[in-house]
């Protein structure tokens, strides 16, 4: 039937193109020879009828993808050795076809099975770092930026990525891969052909992250794709579209990103307005009030994220060695929690090694560190915004966890090189870093490109204490319905003169003369006994 394999929608040749994939991986030597024989007969006819298989081969790629990076558990889908040894039987094949000698078939196969084999080396380095979430997905995101060229395989990728998040827990990141995936359909939707209710290409998208402009055509095969049978699948249609963007915000809301999940059923608003679905718009005007409702309702109870500055060192870590990441952890995620998260990793990882935390936030001089252990450096960190962004456009909790590039963290000393100091010596090493991409991202780690330095003076250090903790109370006595507990634990932490260092302290260290700092010491010492 081949007009319905090569003519008519492609779900039918991408089933039996993933059915014929599976059995080549067999462990059974007749299945395998059967299944290698009617994929080569396959890809024959599919040349004979329109002089190219290039559907074949593009739904081949596409689901030999699916397959590898759809892994669960760790657990193989199919096997790589038998599936290579398929492959070179079907590069035999083309070569003893004498009806196809002196055309580019042979040539064709050959460089399809070469595709193929290296997507199955990604496959088993995905094996091997099964445990390793971050590295996970971090090849994972490689092997989809690999496919800037071929949106049918990076639409694959970007979908395996969000099956692995959603299997760890990470749905705002599996959000964000399902908007790239719906940025990308957009974008060649776009480029197609200019429908006025539909997003006008990955742009339209940039409410819901600024990174989506990552799958902006720049390639003449996404450009013209119809000549390779690009972009041929159900997902790069209309219908597609609304699936994509309907699995995002579902994601989004499930991780409590409510604005997020609200701004992507937005550009759903003027399909179903053109289509005349009036019960779906119904129902979508309802889920974004819903949505609302909830940010209304936690907006002081929620929490979007914790954040982790990790810098890694030790030649047995190779790539790794020296670098630094950024990394997005889920809720309330302590310092502690992610210290033993990283080092029992990376001791089941190297047995072999002894893995050391480094708990100093400053310069690591690597002169002195072994070459035989593994260093991890962990620093909590918090966004950084200047002026203009906390008066203008970063108000709400939303905005102060959402599109984040920078972060800063800080390091105490003292000129006389101790870490802390009495208040008027304690100096203060604000760490200002800039990460590759804003997070949440399509990973939960981003590398650190820029770095910057500020040193405060004792003064500056006081000011900026009270000043937080002046801010903490009016969020607290703001809160409705009120929270007495939590009201007088910041009273008992910013104003109780039994805390050290606090606002009295301040006062005397840089307001007052020396002999009248002495006389209110020897006071507020004798004033319990009046």
């Amino acid at each position: 039937f081949p007009e319905l394999l090569f003519e008519a929608e492609t779900e039918l040749c991408s089933v039996l193109c993933c059915t014929l994939l599976r059995h080549c991986g067999s462990s059974l030597v007749s299945t395998r020879s059967q299944a290698t024989a009617s994929l080569y007969s396959l890809m024959r006819h599919n040349c004979d009828s329109e002089s190219s298989f290039a559907r074949i081969k593009v739904q081949v790629i596409v689901a030999l993808s699916t397959i590898g990076g759809g892994q669960k558990g760790g657990q193989q889908l199919v096997n790589p050795e038998f599936l290579r040894r398929s492959l070179k039987t079907l590069v035999n094949y083309s070569q003893m076809d004498e009806s196809m000698a002196g055309t580019t078939f042979p040539d064709q196969i050959n460089d399809l099975a070469v595709n193929l084999n290296t997507i199955l080396i990604d496959t088993v380095k995905m094996n091997k770092c099964q445990e390793d979430h971050y590295l996970l997905l971090d090849l994972m995101h490689s092997i989809a930026n690999g496919y800037q060229s071929s949106p049918d395989l990076r639409l694959a990728w970007l979908q395996n990525m969000a099956m692995k998040h959603i299997e760890f827990g990470n749905h705002c990141e599996a959000g964000m891969c399902m908007t790239h995936a719906s940025a990308l359909v957009a974008e060649y939707l776009y480029l197609r052909e200019s429908c006025p209710f539909l997003p006008r290409g990955c742009v339209a998208f940039q409410e819901v992250s600024l990174n989506v402009l990552e799958e902006s055509a720049v390639s003449d095969d996404i450009i013209s794709p119809s000549e390779d049978a690009m972009c041929t699948g159900k997902l790069f249609s209309e219908s597609g579209l609304v699936g994509l963007l309907t699995q995002a915000a579902v994601l989004f809301e499930t991780g409590n990103w409510y604005e997020s999940a609200a701004q992507v059923y937005k550009l759903l608003l003027p399909i179903h307005e053109a289509n005349r679905a009036y019960n779906e718009l119904a129902k979508l005007h309802v889920k974004v009030g819903h949505l609302y409702t909830q940010v209304a309702g936690k907006e002081d109870r929620r929490v979007l994220g914790s954040f982790f500055r990790v810098a890694f060192y030790g030649i047995a870590l190779d790539d790794l060695n020296g670098a630094e990441f950024v990394y997005r952890e889920q809720s309330l995620t302590k310092l502690a929690e992610m210290s033993l998260r990283l080092q029992t990793l990376y001791r089941n990882r190297f047995p072999q090694r002894t893995v050391e935390i480094l708990k100093d936030s400053g310069k690591v001089d690597e002169a002195t560190l072994d070459e035989e252990k593994i260093y991890i450096q962990i620093t909590h960190l918090e966004p950084y915004f200047d002026r203009h962004e906390l008066t203008q456009d970063r108000k709400t909790l939303y905005d102060k966890n959402f599109n984040i590039r920078r972060f800063v963290y800080s390091t105490p000393f003292t000129k006389t090189g101790k870490a802390h100091g009495e208040l008027k010596s304690q100096w203060q090493r604000q760490t200002i870093i800039t990460t590759e991409n804003p997070l949440p991202y399509l990973k939960t780690r981003v590398p650190v490109i820029e770095w910057e330095e500020v040193e405060l003076t004792p003064a500056e250090v006081a000011i900026q204490d009270m000043s937080v903790r002046t801010q903490k109370l009016k969020q607290t006595t703001s809160m409705d319905p009120p929270n007495a507990k939590l009201l007088q634990v910041q009273l008992q932490g910013a104003i109780s003169t039994t805390v050290n260092q606090g606002p009295i302290e301040v006062a005397l260290a840089f307001l007052c003369d020396p002999e009248e700092v002495a006389l209110s010491s020897h006071l507020q010492k004798t004033s319990p006994l009046l």
